[in-house]
């Protein structure tokens, strides 16, 4: 792996960083089309917003419960793809049955039930629910208190993987867990030097990262890559979104999945080309090569793909297609 040089790595990203689905009803049994109730019965009014979103599915022995944080639409940049022109970009996301002049980014975290402990990937947004931040909400929906999560582990140190390490008030989100980062992220995050030589508009991840782990002063575990951070779950380099961006391996049995956590954003745009440099990818060189050669492998394996910023539940295969890939989601096969 080339080394990623000081200057492209803070290039580029300076300046980036429901309704509840209703039912029909039938006119059976004397019940009211679309409301469900009998005739006479008061109308029960909706919630108020959407139910909590989590899918669980496994591997091999392993329980894997996709728990969405939310997502967001923000507008189309004209850098948003730094090396295509926004009528391209466009066309992708019309090809794709999206908007124009839009993004769509989901966020969706895992959490691993693996070897009797509880290891949650990555956090999300934190701060009070709303459009994102919802994945506390989605662990009460689902009834598991975030004191029982045994190990955090994180793939990298942008805001919406990081941020909800701490509850609105700053406190530990989840206070009995184990803290691991990569050690070549905390490297390069933490250093004083990087942060001075640091363009205006890349500071405030330094800064963020310094406020987000400052409760845990003394008790973060940094790892390195290849290294087995619980049984069967491995973590894998995969450097250029950031210069310690790590996936993982999750293998059980004769299962496995790739958790590739930034590896590309929106499939629509850059599991097609995956050539294409988004926006957020502190080296976009280094990220295209990357992803183009851990996609080649994946797909020759046909091995099962989970994506922070996939459409939610984020899991899926990759097919080889053309210069790009076809995504294709899992089947539907929820652990009840």
């Amino acid at each position: 792996m080339t080394e990623v040089s000081r200057r492209t790595l803070l290039a580029g990203t300076a300046g980036a960083t429901g309704a509840l689905l209703a039912g029909a009803g039938t006119l059976a049994g004397g019940l009211v089309a679309g409301s469900g109730m009998a005739h006479g019965q008061a109308p029960v009014a909706p919630p108020a917003g959407q139910v909590p979103s989590a899918y669980r599915y496994k591997v091999g022995d392993v329980v894997v419960t996709a728990v969405s944080d939310g997502m967001r639409t923000i507008p189309l940049a004209d850098t948003f793809v730094r090396n295509q022109p926004r009528d391209a970009v466009n066309a992708a996301l019309k090809a794709a049955f999206l908007p124009e002049n839009e993004v769509p980014i989901s966020f969706t975290v895992l959490l691993l039930d693996i070897g009797g402990k509880r290891v949650l990937v990555d956090t999300g947004n934190g701060g009070k629910p709303g459009p994102v931040g919802q994945v506390c909400s989605t662990l009460a929906g689902i009834g598991v208190d975030p004191a029982t999560v045994d190990q955090v582990v994180i793939s990298h140190f942008h805001p919406d993987h990081i941020n909800g390490l701490l509850t609105p008030e700053g406190a530990p989100a989840y206070p009995n867990a184990q803290v691991r980062v990569p050690e070549r992220e905390w490297a390069f995050w933490m250093d004083e030097g990087q942060m001075s030589r640091a363009p205006d508009g890349l500071k405030p991840n330094f800064q963020n990262v310094r406020r987000v782990f400052q409760p845990f002063a003394g008790k973060v575990e940094r790892y390195a890559w290849d290294k087995e951070l619980a049984p069967g779950l491995t973590a894998v380099g995969t450097p250029g979104h950031t210069p310690g961006h790590t996936s993982f391996t999750l293998a059980s049995g004769s299962d496995a999945l790739f958790i590739q956590s930034d590896l590309t954003n929106l499939p629509a745009l850059f599991v097609r080309n995956p050539g294409w440099h988004a926006v957020f990818d502190m080296d976009p060189v280094m990220a295209q090569e990357v992803r183009r050669k851990t996609y080649e492998r994946l797909a020759g394996e046909r091995t099962q793909v989970a994506g922070y910023h996939f459409p939610f539940p984020g899991a899926a295969h990759l097919e080889k297609d053309g210069e790009g890939f076809r995504y294709i989601p899992v089947y539907w096969r929820p652990v009840l």
